[in-house]
């Protein structure tokens, strides 16, 4: 099984001189990875929220990560594909195919966040679709192939993604929230799936999986089974109860804002069961139990043997890899600090189980 890094929710900097270091973690925590025999390292893409609003582009993330890394493969986690043309989509992780000598790889989301379609208004109503149709077209220009483009002069014109990309084919997951329908696409499109343990238990996880699989096989062969990254929130240290400490109110204001998120989109997947609207009282006894929830169950937290047992539960749900989502709002310093632990769970998972 292996480990990969997870960026996602680092509080965007509100001024350009607080901004000057909010990418020291990104950049340091990939140098790290990519010595250390961690899979990938995964940014996202975020728009018009503090929450995660320093990933707005995975493509230059992923350009400056190619930069400074030689080994882990660089994977958008994941590009709204209705909010982009495919080509562009094509071009840019062209780039950074080219620029890390073949480890690029996305994961394609329809996305759900109605303020981020003001991008695109119009594409809210089909994103889903338009996704489907951007894997289609990525993948077919990916491979060198034509495609027809209508120009001002109302004539086709066939255009070739430049520059060639390093890899033959373009690796590519699809983005699932806990809708089984998604899990289903992915398995269809013969993409991986990526997705996460926020609205989901470990049970609703293996039966998301299980369904995924299913399609898989049936659209691309009986043996065929397709890749799975879970993304955990992640910390490690000496003891549970340090890390508990640490983690506890960095989580909660995670939690805090996803929920706001949640309710600003009119209540987001549903599989969050958030409502509209909250109490403050409410609100606070939310987050105590989600936090509790999550620290005990979804996550990978504590001592190296406690955060092993935790990766091997989400391993048993049928996963092949596990995200660490590492920027939730722990200090950087002690971020960095925790990695090397990190790298002996990821070493005692890739050894095969007895």
């Amino acid at each position: 099984m292996d480990l990969s890094l997870f960026f996602f929710a680092n509080t965007a900097a509100e001024t350009a001189d607080s901004a000057a270091g909010c990418y020291d973690l990104l950049l340091e925590s990939a140098r790290f990875a990519d010595r250390n025999g961690f899979a990938a390292v995964w940014t996202p893409e975020r728009h018009f929220h503090a929450f995660g609003g320093q990933y707005p582009n995975p493509s230059v993330l992923g350009a400056a990560l190619a930069t400074t890394t030689s080994r882990i493969a660089i994977r958008a986690g994941s590009v709204v594909a209705p909010l982009h043309d495919p080509v562009r989509i094509a071009e840019e992780w062209s780039v950074v195919d080219n620029l890390s000598r073949g480890r690029a790889g996305v994961s394609f989301a329809s996305g759900w966040q109605p303020v981020d379609f003001t991008l695109r208004p119009h594409a809210y109503a089909d994103r889903k679709k338009l996704m489907a149709e951007a894997v289609d077209t990525v993948r077919s220009l990916w491979r060198g192939e034509e495609l027809a483009l209508s120009g001002p002069d109302g004539a086709d014109h066939k255009v070739r993604v430049f520059p060639r990309p390093v890899q033959p084919e373009v690796p590519v997951w699809i983005t699932a929230a806990g809708h089984i329908d998604t899990f289903r696409t992915a398995g269809r499109l013969g993409a991986g799936l990526l997705t996460h343990m926020l609205g989901q238990d470990h049970a609703a996880l293996a039966r998301n999986i299980g369904a995924y699989r299913e399609e898989f096989a049936a659209c691309h062969g009986e043996d065929a089974r397709g890749h799975v990254s879970v993304m955990a929130h992640t910390l490690t240290g000496p003891s549970r109860e340090s890390v508990r400490s640490q983690v506890r109110a960095p989580l909660r204001e995670y939690l805090r804002s996803s929920l706001d998120l949640l309710m600003r989109s009119g209540g987001g997947p549903a599989a969050a069961g958030a409502p509209l609207t909250l109490s403050a009282q409410d609100e606070e006894f939310l987050l105590d139990r989600a936090f509790d929830r999550y620290f005990d169950t979804a996550g990978v937290f504590g001592p190296v043997t406690e955060a092993v047992a935790a990766a091997r539960s989400i391993e048993e749900a049928g996963a092949d890899e596990v995200a660490c989502l590492i920027d939730f709002g722990v200090p950087a310093q002690e971020v960095l600090q925790a990695l090397p632990s990190l790298a002996e769970v990821a070493r005692h998972l890739a050894d095969p189980r007895p």
